[in-house]
């Protein structure tokens, strides 16, 4: 996922005039095809680096002669076929929630559309783990991708050897430390280096393959066919290395706000799959003339004189496919926190013109530690790809689930047509899945002990959260009662007080603390709940619920979207009936910090307690999180058993 801020259509991206004419509206789909070829194809372009070599050199090789070679090049091409063309491209992208795509958006559309059924739990359960699972990946891939670059100094210069991994450290602490400054302007030079990156190696592959024009053989399945029946287990081990061709591939799905689905499907269809099916073939082509080009069949494709520039071209595109990783972290984690499955985490936008521009300081830096961490540990991208592979086979798995649930409760699919779709898919998902299971001794172990960990805090919070709001409601007091016994006999000052509450019913704790220790109350009372709704946007038009309570009272519900970022001044500022304007200096806002008591109650198991009350201390402050003047806050402490 990277930064997401348009809608699934590309006309939506386009001016007035661009509407009305055919001209523009072709400019600017075209503009978009370029700008997705340079964030989003970054991962699954840079597997040409390391992918093939790795079907024969990993850790189950395979014997260089033409029915393995020509085997190979065959489950590349119709694997992406089916998972990225078929699967993604063409059915996945069409369940967008409200033009946003990824794990956590199909989940808050399926939640929305169904309401509480018996299987949305389970659903909700895989779809958090999805998300868990992404972050193991979202380590991975800068870790393989720089890393695999960065070797090809090896073949250009081979006294530079021992450079490598001190080059590969410094690029991506580099890549780290620029994030909060903001991508923009890097980002619009993501698109042209990316097609250079593209052209080269579709360029490198073309000659090679014109040098061994048999190789075009591979592109029909019964090579394929005859790989699993003449060699079958080792067509089934080399699964765990061929997956490394489509990995990238949740990726269009993910970001499909951003470009739009015609936009990705061009850059698909016209660039990205000629570009890789014409390296991938060039590289077997040559292992077909000289089985020693194993070592490097990615840099061996160039001229001598031309492997330096090509190291530095693909180094550059292994960073923009880093880049787009860690937006995606962002970006995930932002949509996580807002559906209330991360604490509140300090949220800082690098561009005052594009929402999606965002910074995560406390995300940004875990990832560097845990990047660099296995750069250290596994030392070479051939060590990396055996982690490789099974976070996002898992998550491919998880994805079919999803979509299952469309077809069957969204779209209402016939049975006749839903069923073996969703049968193929989950044949080869759970193919490469088990390939890649007996790759998890090997360093698999990673991403599923960093997803199993994530799961947990996920729903660690989400429960917790959960079940102190039911707790806090349980022991609010019915606000009429409040208003009728407090309105009359409390002193009225002037101004606005404004108690902010999670729960839209009863009396928020800050109240009757407020009341209890000062004995007053404001001439006019706001009591705010801020919710999320299960739609990346919600209109201006939709922002602001109000309800008048009396006496000065007034229940007031903001509505935001989980792409959205949670303004209550400036949302407070464009309400006028709710007692007059809103004047800032005027209004005082009260918030509840809640301290965990522990309980006999049946709610979470004593560890997971503990837990939570570590993230709920830890939590980004409500005033910062909602944008609150600093001067006119006021929190006041209370205690809830879970």
């Amino acid at each position: 996922m990277s930064e997401s801020n348009g809608s699934a259509e590309p006309a939506a991206d386009l001016t007035p005039a661009d509407q009305h004419h055919p001209h523009g509206r072709e400019a600017a789909l075209w503009k978009l095809a370029v700008g997705a070829i340079g964030i989003v194809f970054g991962d699954i372009g840079t597997s040409p680096l390391y992918a093939f070599r790795e079907t024969f050199a990993g850790h189950h090789p395979l014997a260089l002669d033409r029915m393995h070679i020509l085997g190979v090049i065959s489950l590349m091409f119709w694997s992406m076929l089916v998972v990225v063309l078929l699967k993604y491209v063409t059915i996945i992208m069409r369940a967008d929630n409200k033009g946003e795509g990824g794990s956590l958006a199909l989940l808050a559309l399926i939640n929305r559309s169904s309401g509480q059924k018996k299987w949305t739990a389970g659903i909700v359960i895989l779809g958090v783990f999805a998300t868990a699972l992404f972050y193991g990946d979202s380590m991975i891939t800068p870790a393989v991708s720089v890393l695999s670059a960065v070797e090809g100094i090896a073949v250009a210069a081979p006294g530079f050897s021992g450079w490598i991994l001190p080059i590969a450290v410094a690029i991506l602490v580099f890549l780290f430390s620029i994030q909060r400054t903001g991508t923009a302007r890097v980002g619009a030079m993501f698109g042209p280096i990316m097609l250079l990156y593209f052209a080269t190696i579709t360029t490198l592959g073309l000659i090679s393959v014109v040098q061994s024009p048999e190789v075009l053989w591979a592109l029909l399945p019964t090579y394929a066919v005859q790989f699993f029946l003449v060699d079958g287990l080792a067509a089934f081990l080399a699964l765990g290395s061929v997956v490394l061709a489509v990995t990238g591939a949740e990726a269009l799905y993910a970001d499909m706000g951003h470009f739009g689905r015609k936009p990705i499907r061009i850059s698909w269809m016209w660039f990205v799959l000629p570009a890789l099916m014409c390296n991938y073939m060039g590289q077997g082509a040559l292992l077909l003339r000289d089985g020693t080009a194993l070592a490097s069949p990615f840099y061996l494709l160039a001229p001598e004189y031309l492997r330096l520039p090509l190291v530095g071209i693909a180094t550059l595109a292994a960073i923009i496919a880093s880049q787009a990783v860690i937006t995606g972290a962002f970006s995930v984690t932002q949509q996580g926190i807002q559906l209330g499955f991360i604490p509140r985490l300090r949220i800082t936008h690098t561009s005052a013109t594009t929402a999606g521009q965002i910074y995560i300081p406390l995300i940004n830096w875990l990832l560097l530690a845990m990047i660099v961490l296995l750069v250290l540990t596994f030392q070479t991208s051939s060590n990396l790809t055996a982690a490789y592979g099974i976070a996002v086979t898992g998550a491919m798995l998880i994805d079919n689930c999803l979509l299952a649930v469309v077809l069957f409760s969204l779209w209402k699919w016939k049975k006749r047509y839903a069923i073996p779709l969703l049968a193929l898919f989950f044949m080869v998902d759970l193919a490469y899945f088990s390939a890649n299971l007996t790759k998890v001794p090997d360093g698999g172990w990673f991403p599923l002990l960093v997803g199993v960990i994530v799961f947990t805090l996920l729903t660690t919070w989400a429960k917790g959260r959960r079940l102190m709001v039911e707790r806090m409601r349980e022991s609010a007091m019915p606000i009429q009662v409040f208003i009728q016994s407090a309105a009359n006999s409390a002193t009225r000052v002037k101004g606005t007080a404004v108690f902010m509450t999670s729960t839209p019913e009863g009396v928020p704790h800050a109240l009757l603390h407020n009341l209890k220790h000062n004995k007053v109350l404001h001439e006019r009372v706001i009591l705010l709940t801020v919710k999320i709704a299960d739609q990346p946007y919600v209109p201006e038009s939709e922002r602001v619920m109000l309800d008048d309570l009396g006496m000065g009272f007034h229940r007031v519900k903001i509505i935001y979207g989980f792409m959205q970022e949670a303004d209550v001044p400036a949302a407070l500022t464009d309400c006028q009936a709710c007692g007059g304007a809103f004047n800032m200096m005027d209004t005082s806002f009260f918030l509840s910090r809640q301290t965990l008591l522990p309980s006999d109650r049946p709610g979470m198991r004593i560890w997971r307690e503990k837990l939570f009350a570590w993230m709920l201390r830890n939590a980004e402050s409500a005033m910062e999180f909602f944008r609150l003047p600093t001067n006119r806050v006021v929190e006041l402490g209370s205690q809830v058993e879970i």
